[in-house]
């Protein structure tokens, strides 16, 4: 395993943890993405990386790859080894008996069963444990969905769209190909490999007849088609549309409050799962308990694809943690035209509610702004103090 700097550091060691956590974003949910490196007399000598759901932990693979070179050396992982039995035993178990000396850890696990934490556990059998701050923001920005569903019992939602220079997501008529460019368009799809649901109106659905698919020429990793779900409360979704085809890879799923007999039989003959939900004030799917749903069934990442309803309603109840507003350098020129949210808006600019910039990214002549709620702290570094400066 040749994975060694001239003069081991708790950088580099905490940096092959993050690519080994990054290769794994959008593939573990309901678990988060954690990278885990075992070193021993300042050499690498174990890697690991969470696995899907019901397969081991980054803490057990590294362990597994180190083998007895694992007695006496130090682990660094991105997350604190969980301490409880889930669909896999804990991970604080496996690393006392590997025999490890010392655990360095970046982020604290919210998870309600953690009891006291990993130091309560490792402590007693002699093992020293660190939090450290390096890679901290990193670190939170890869458990920030885990963190929300954790926390709030909900996937973390990321509000998507695509918008000329003017503001408009169309023109008039409704035409909207294209905005951007094939560039920032291959980015919604790295994005897409990288959630674990996909969510659309119905009108999205009846206007543009999209797939929803993650499609990515020559990528590193085989592309994930995550969940489709359909914000559709009377049963509008064409059976003709292309995203309720039995060919199509991935899943489909409807939300509605009371379907028609006749047309969710059809769709569940396409393979469509299809859920009701209660309404909301205006008679469509209330949206907060259909997010409760998605936690439920394990997802820690939506992505908000659209219609502009659906943004806007979902804003009006606080429910966008994130949004990634691709600007077209175009220019519509029309009042007519739509905007990316229709919601029921705020009388004065100081009720808006406000998001903090935290990416800009340039994909031609098209940009990208990348904004997360103040109110959402799923991405907020914690103060450390117990850091360990010194290996």
């Amino acid at each position: 395993m040749n994975h060694q700097p001239h003069v081991f550091t708790l950088e580099y060691a905490v940096e092959l943890a993050l690519q080994q956590a990054a290769a794994v974003v959008g593939r573990t949910s309901p678990n988060p993405p954690v990278g885990a490196v075992v070193v021993r007399d300042g050499q690498v000598v174990g890697l690991g990386a969470t696995q899907p759901a019901g397969g081991p932990h980054a803490e057990r693979i590294a362990l597994a790859a180190a083998g007895e070179r694992a007695r006496g050396a130090d682990l660094y992982t991105t997350l604190e080894p969980c301490t409880f039995y889930g669909r896999t035993p804990p991970c604080t178990e496996a690393i006392i008996a590997a025999g490890i000396r010392r655990v360095f850890f970046i982020a604290h696990d919210p998870d309600p069963r953690m009891g006291d934490g990993a130091a309560a556990v490792l402590q007693p059998a002699g093992i020293e444990v660190y939090r450290i701050t390096t890679g901290a923001a990193t670190v939170a920005g890869q458990l920030a969905p885990f963190r929300c569903r954790v926390q709030c019992g909900r996937p973390l939602v990321t509000a998507k769209y695509a918008m000329t220079l003017d503001g408009r997501i169309a023109t008039a008529s409704g035409d909207s190909r294209w905005i951007t460019d094939p560039a920032a368009r291959a980015q919604v799809h790295r994005l897409r490999d990288q959630v674990d649901v996909i969510m659309v109106g119905v009108g999205t659905i009846r206007n543009d007849d999209p797939q929803l698919t993650t499609r990515l020429d020559q990528h590193w990793r085989e592309p994930r088609h995550p969940l489709r779900v359909i914000v559709d409360s009377r049963g509008q979704t064409p059976l003709h549309a292309r995203v309720v085809r039995g060919d199509l890879p991935g899943q489909t799923l409807i939300a509605c409050v009371q379907p028609e007999p006749a047309w969710l039989a059809a769709m569940q003959s396409r393979g469509v799962r299809v859920v009701q939900f209660p309404p909301d004030a205006t008679g469509r799917v209330a949206l907060a308990p259909l997010l409760h749903y998605l936690a439920h069934e394990g997802y820690n990442h939506l992505l908000v694809e659209g219609g502009a309803m659906l943004l806007g309603a979902l804003h009006a109840e606080c429910l966008i943690d994130e949004i990634w507003a691709f600007i077209g350098a175009r220019v519509v020129n029309d009042a007519l035209a739509p905007g990316p949210m229709a919601g029921p808006g705020v009388a004065c600019m100081a009720m808006a509610r406000r998001y903090r910039l935290r990416r800009l990214e340039q994909y031609d002549q098209d940009a990208l702004l990348i904004a997360t709620a103040v109110d959402a702290p799923w991405w907020d570094v914690e103060e450390v103090a117990d850091v360990y400066r010194h290996c």
